[in-house]
């Protein structure tokens, strides 16, 4: 090899000592696929070769050189330096810094088993996994089994990024283990059996960055239809359709928004039905066969009312099958995976040890058929979402043999993630708008296709602990089962990336709490839906960079020692700290308001903190906060949005980047959204906000609008002007005075508050100061 920049080489691949042969593939300038393998196939996992993962192979212009035993891959922003003979590996920055590198050789055998070694600096700290413990979120000194087990591991995700700013995704679905500095301080192992080496390697100075380089390689999070921001309430098991549509006019006659109205099994004629037949049970939820899709259904009813349905499901089928279809429908190069034989015969069976005789145990797949088939008629019926519960999805399988070859030992990681990808990608196809679909299993690439929630696990710290591992590791859109009989559940329950209240087999039903519960579920409900404008726009950050809607201490502040042991407290979108089951929380730098009271702190300090008591956890305002709200609704889409209002804290320079789309389809992805920056600056004296004017278009856009401005102030200022009109205080000038052109000061809230709308053109570009 030569140095030489040779932007048609794809690839760099070694022939090691021990006879192994090692496959480099710069996947971007910052970003190194390491692969090693027993011959020149190099078969891909079936991550790669189901389309979840990105293999790479793109035009990345690199440059190669050589020093005596080592080769080194130098991009524009990272170089990876390789031992020749033995396969071990250096990750530098461009002026030689050094990130990790393997302290030992790499070794891959796929009879003896995989594994690699990284070296750990004294300081450096480790985050990420997914859902392997709810203990912590910092993993530096413990061991983890990568394994999708129920209730204790429902979504491992094999991801970590370092303080000292890398990144490791081991591209692997077979189980093996992770062991960070606990057998020896300063290394990094991982480990498995079943499958051979390979791995991608990060760098990026920030946590978002390595978030962004990871969903890039594994997909970027799903923006969720708008109406599954709001509120869920999955109704008891035992409901028929008449108690069902009770519940749901209940909502409306209490005024506690609500859009996802859900189903557990009992909708099924035979209850935990795996089978393709399934069917409406025929007394509790009647479906006449010539009317099912007439105005007349159950269904259309619930629609009539601003409700979507769920449908509880569980799931057995080998759904290999129809990925192997895909692939080859994707790829006409089938041999690399010539060694697994993609289709079971009928003479193929699974092994029961504790059966006489063979015996085929699969008894509901058609290998022909994809699963989501059986389930069109009940989205042409109206149905609108899916809860995939854990089922047989999280329970292993270890004599079964799966219809592309492959044994549990690959498949039983890969299989909750394929059950997210063909109910995602089949809803898609339908029906050509986004798909909830919400599942308790998961792995690499989830979030391209389904929301999470905690399982069976209730509504307390640990399944927070949960959320906050997966947003170290891309995975938005989470949440868990809202424990509604305390106000701190109440308050952490509406503070997630999405929201659910489920019965299940009891009565978690808001107007069956007592009084004071009602009252502050009613407001806490009606927060959340002035919030969602603020949780979309977070939403779509996520769907672009990763960046999480719940966001740990350590990602939201990296450079604020000692957070690693805040689990009880985390940042919503980028201005609103939630501390969740806890009386201590710790505000840090900056300036800090109390949501509930308008009482200001400056940070860093901790606090010792009792909620009012209407109220059910601590919740602060960040310094520099724009925060948009919608006015009150029963469910999105309830009333037009020509109205928004904008809460500001102004501290130093902020800005606020408020995304609207059409709330269901993929028109976004096609640049069909709205895009409004908001700006404040407070100097000495004065306060400056600016609302440009809106960038884009998409179907059903307000033509006009009108933001009410709260502007959280420390004193009432001598005068307000807008785009450098002097406005009239309301009370204090002429009668004759627009009402657009008058201000008010509220001297309780410290607040000022004024109008301001599209001019004729459309065009809002409206700058207002507070002298």
């Amino acid at each position: 090899m030569s140095s030489a920049t040779e932007p048609q080489i794809r690839h760099i691949e070694l022939q090691l000592s021990n006879g192994t042969y090692m496959r480099i593939v710069p996947i971007t300038s910052r970003t190194f696929r390491v692969r090693l393998s027993e011959s020149r196939q190099f078969a891909e996992t079936p991550l790669v070769r189901y389309g979840i993962v990105k293999g790479g192979e793109d035009a990345v212009e690199f440059a190669i050189s050589e020093d005596g035993e080592f080769v080194s891959i130098a991009t524009a922003r990272v170089m990876l330096t390789v031992h020749k003979r033995d396969g071990s590996v250096a990750l530098r920055k461009p002026n030689g810094e050094l990130l990790t590198s393997n302290p030992i050789p790499p070794w891959s055998n796929r009879t003896k088993g995989f594994g690699a070694e990284f070296s750990l600096s004294d300081d450096e700290k480790l985050y990420g996994l997914g859902d392997v413990t709810r203990d912590r979120i910092e993993k530096r000194g413990h061991r983890f089994d990568m394994w999708v087990l129920n209730v204790k591991s429902y979504a491992p995700i094999p991801f970590l990024m370092s303080s000292k700013g890398w990144g490791l995704f081991m591209n692997t679905t077979s189980r093996h283990s992770v062991d960070i500095g606990k057998t020896v301080s300063d290394r990094l192992r991982y480990w498995g059996r079943g499958s051979e080496l390979d791995y991608y390697l990060f760098a990026d100075d920030s946590y978002e960055g390595l978030l962004d380089l990871y969903t890039d390689v594994t997909g970027k999070p799903q923006l969720l239809p708008i109406w599954a921001y709001g509120l869920t309430f999955v109704c008891n098991q035992q409901a028929n359709a008449r108690e069902m549509l009770d519940d749901a006019m209940q909502f409306r006659r209490e005024g506690i928004p609500c859009d996802l109205i859900g189903l557990e099994p009992g909708w099924m004629e035979h209850r935990y039905d795996y089978s393709t037949n399934k069917k409406w049970h025929p007394g509790r939820f009647y479906m006449p066969d010539w009317a099912d899709k007439s105005p007349g259904t159950f269904i259309a009813a619930l629609q009539r009312q601003g409700f979507k349905l769920s449908l509880w499901l569980c799931c057995d089928y080998d759904l290999s099958h129809h990925e192997e279809r895909l692939a080859a429908d994707q790829s006409a190069n089938v041999a690399e995976v010539a060694d697994r034989d993609p289709v079971i015969h009928e003479d193929d069976y699974e092994q029961d040890s504790r059966l006489q005789e063979p015996t085929y145990l699969d008894k509901v797949t058609k290998p022909n058929e994809a699963w989501f088939m059986h389930l069109q008629k009940f989205v042409d019926q109206g149905v609108s979402a899916f809860k995939m519960d854990a089922a047989n999805q999280t329970l292993e399988h270890p004599d079964r043999l799966w219809g592309n070859g492959l044994s549990d030992n690959e498949m039983h990681n890969l299989y909750p993630l394929l059950l997210g990808k063909q109910m995602h990608t089949g809803f898609k196809e339908q029906t050509g708008q986004r798909s909830m679909i919400y599942s308790a299993g998961g792995y690499v690439g989830i979030q391209q296709y389904a929301a999470t929630w905690a399982g069976d696990t209730g509504g307390g710290p640990k399944p927070l602990v949960s959320i906050l591992n997966h947003g170290m590791t891309g995975h938005v859109n989470t949440s868990c089962d809202m424990e509604v009989f305390s106000a701190p559940g109440i308050h952490f329950g509406f503070f997630q990336p999405w929201s659910q209240v489920n019965s299940w087999a009891y009565w978690r039903h808001p107007w069956l709490l007592d009084k004071k519960l009602l009252n502050l579920f009613k407001l806490y409900a009606k927060l959340r839906y002035r919030l969602l404008p603020y949780i979309y726009s977070a939403a779509h950050t996520a769907a672009r960079t990763g960046l999480p809607i719940v966001r740990s201490m350590p990602l939201a502040f990296p450079n604020d020692t000692g957070t690693d042991h805040l689990v009880q407290q985390y940042m919503f979108g980028d201005s609103l700290l939630v501390g969740a089951f806890t009386d201590t929380i710790y505000l840090p730098e900056g300036e800090w308001t109390d949501y509930w009271t308008g009482k200001r702190y400056c940070g860093p300090q901790q606090l010792q903190y009792t909620p009012p008591s209407y109220a059910g956890g601590p919740l602060f305002v960040r310094g520099g906060a724009i925060i948009p709200t919608w006015p009150e609704m029963d469910f999105v889409g309830d009333k037009p949005l020509d109205e928004i209002g904008l809460d500001v804290y102004p501290d130093g320079e902020s800005e606020f980047v408020l995304y609207e789309d059409d709330g269901n389809t993929y028109q976004y992805l096609e640049h069909a959204v709205a895009v409004t920056r908001i700006r404040s600056k407070a100097d000495p004296g004065k306060t400056t906000i600016e609302i440009a004017p809106r960038a884009g278009r998409y179907e059903g856009m307000p033509e006009g609008r009108r933001f009410e401005l709260n502007v959280h102030v420390s004193e009432k200022p001598e005068q307000v002007t807008v785009n450098g009109k002097r406005w009239t205080e309301a009370g204090h000038g002429d009668a004759a005075t627009a009402a657009e052109e008058t201000w008010s000061f509220d001297p309780a809230g410290a607040t000022v508050r004024l109008a301001v709308s599209e001019d004729d053109s459309g065009a809002t570009s409206a700058t207002i100061e507070l002298i």
